[in-house]
């Protein structure tokens, strides 16, 4: 099973019901996907940027290497748009052009 299905099987729990196939599973409340990501993953927040004056991106990382990154808007809703393993900001860095 892929990271990316377990997150979002994460977040269609969280949200419960049954409608969980669908892109609207994607997203929950802000406050339990944190506490989800947390409790499954032992991700915390590495870092955050305005995408705009109503959502923020966020990355959230584990020691283990796995990440999420989330869009959250104004309105406390946050939808993961991007999962994965590896996470390594050394070699990230390091690879980046001009760094």
């Amino acid at each position: 099973m892929t990271r990316f299905l377990m997150a979002t099987m994460l977040v269609a729990a969280v949200i419960g019901g049954s409608a969980s196939a669908n892109a609207a599973a994607q997203c929950a409340p802000r406050a339990d996907v944190i506490k989800a990501l947390g409790d499954k993953f032992h991700e915390n927040e590495a870092g955050r940027g305005l995408i705009n004056p109503n959502v923020v991106l966020e990355i959230f990382v584990s020691d283990q290497g796995s990440w999420t990154v989330l869009a959250s808007d104004t309105k406390g809703q946050s939808c993961v748009l991007s999962v994965g393993e590896g996470w390594d900001s050394r070699s990230i860095t390091a690879a980046m052009p001009g760094a």
